[in-house]
């Protein structure tokens, strides 16, 4: 269960810091990346391949949302948003129940929940859509209302196709919020129809493209939650936004005649012993913690590997300089080698406390990226040395990919997240009678 931090916790002036920090940093290494490309020559379609996926889940997604939060309003407006900041899907389901209530009547509805978007299901919807395999537990890419993710998402797989399916997300109101004009509800949805695969016309990543009319897909919804659960009844707040054709976050021309569907599920029956838990998206590890996590041990790897060759070759060490005492400069060496191999250690326990969401361990992770990115770019700066493939570039690279995914919205909101006692079953089912 999630409690929200406090806002002026949250949007820290050290988190925008590190966040445009990352932005800046990235332009700087596409730079490098395309100079280096002049010298190997764009024949070779690894590098092409390299530099398109660190431009379109990368360095766009972050200039996006660097800008999108200077002009894309915060408050409610209708609309979901990408993790990149752009404005995604339309809301246009609201509902009232429980979140036991709310499950019932979708899997009554013969909608099958989304697997959370991991590696394994990143993988698997990958080689499903190429090899056209089924997998009706597809992931939906995360939109976000109320500053989060997704609490949970259904979808109808059409056709045993991958690439085409029904899907809604669901979010879940925050305590005491009620939509404009005073309309008091659970839960809000967004839900859309994907009718094939392509690139993304913002970013370039390769995404769903949805149906551009959305009410579709909206009264679909509505009509098979109403047919298989006679308990549920539908009132619609009419014109409730106002009609309007605009694109997604991916790009696609969406359109609606801006009415709201309330379905209210609070008279469905549960079972008593059904778990009070409550799905909250913050709870869940994010990739980006996760990948941050797995860069910070590449990283202290790299460390180990350095202090261990200082070490082996230390003894065997002789100076061309004769005012050197070779004894000298092989304790010297064997000194720096001691220090590496405790920052390389250091940096496997800073992983760790990254990847199990501690926020300490995620700032510092940060700073050390930071200091070592700078300090290099003042060294390019001035000509003492030259960042290529085969010296320098792999080590800045990893660390503006471990800024990029520390500081991204998801790791931070992970990070911060506070955890209050999950309320027992029996309390939550004496205040609900």
């Amino acid at each position: 269960m999630y409690k929200a931090p406090n806002k002026g916790v949250t949007d820290s002036r050290l988190d925008h810091a590190f966040f445009v920090l990352g932005g800046a940093a990235a332009v700087w290494l596409a730079f490098l990346l395309v100079g280096e490309s002049f010298h190997l020559g764009w024949g070779q379609l690894w590098f092409s391949f390299v530099f398109w996926a660190f431009l379109a889940y990368l360095l766009l997604p972050r200039l996006h949302r660097i800008l999108t939060t200077i002009y894309v309003p915060g408050y409610f407006i209708g609309r979901a948003r990408t993790s990149d900041g752009l404005l995604g899907d339309p809301v246009n389901v609201a509902l009232m129940g429980t979140e036991p209530q709310i499950q019932a009547i979708m899997r009554a509805a013969g909608w099958t929940i989304a697997d959370d978007v991991t590696f394994a299901s990143s993988r698997r919807i990958i080689s499903s859509s190429i090899l056209r395999q089924s997998y009706t537990q597809a992931p939906v890419s995360p939109l976000y209302l109320f500053d989060r993710q997704q609490d949970f998402a259904y979808q109808q797989e059409v056709d045993s196709n991958p690439g085409k399916r029904h899907h809604v997300r669901f979010w879940r109101c925050p305590e005491g919020w009620m939509l404009p004009g005073g309309h008091k509800v659970d839960w809000l949805a967004a839900g859309t129809y994907d009718r094939s695969v392509g690139f993304s016309l913002f970013t370039l990543q390769i995404t769903h493209k949805i149906e551009q009319n959305t009410d579709v897909e909206r009264d679909h919804i509505v009509r098979t939650v109403a047919e298989a659960e006679p308990a549920v009844t539908v009132r619609v707040i009419k014109d409730f936004s106002t009609g309007y054709h605009s694109r997604n976050g991916g790009g696609d021309s969406i359109s609606t005649d801006g009415d709201l569907p309330i379905i209210d599920a609070r008279r469905v029956p549960v079972p008593v012993d059904q778990p009070a838990s409550q799905t909250d998206s913050r709870d869940r590890r994010p990739a980006p913690t996760m990948t941050g996590a797995f860069l910070v041990v590449v990283r202290a790897l790299a460390a180990l590997a350095l202090a261990v060759t200082l070490l082996t070759s230390g003894g065997d060490i002789t100076s061309e300089d004769a005012n050197l005492d070779p004894q000298s400069t092989t304790a010297a060496i064997v000194t720096i080698a001691a220090i590496v191999l405790v920052f390389g250690f250091g940096e496997v326990f800073l992983a760790w406390r990254i990847f199990l969401g501690s926020n300490g361990a995620r700032v510092i992770a940060m700073g050390l990226s930071s200091i070592s990115i700078v300090v290099q770019a003042i060294d390019a700066s001035t000509g003492t040395t030259n960042l290529t493939l085969e010296a320098g570039l792999s080590g800045l690279a990893t660390d503006i990919l471990v800024l990029l995914a520390l500081s991204s919205q998801r790791a931070r909101i992970y990070a911060k997240r506070q955890r209050v006692p999950a309320v027992p079953p029996s309390v939550v089912r004496r205040v609900a009678s």
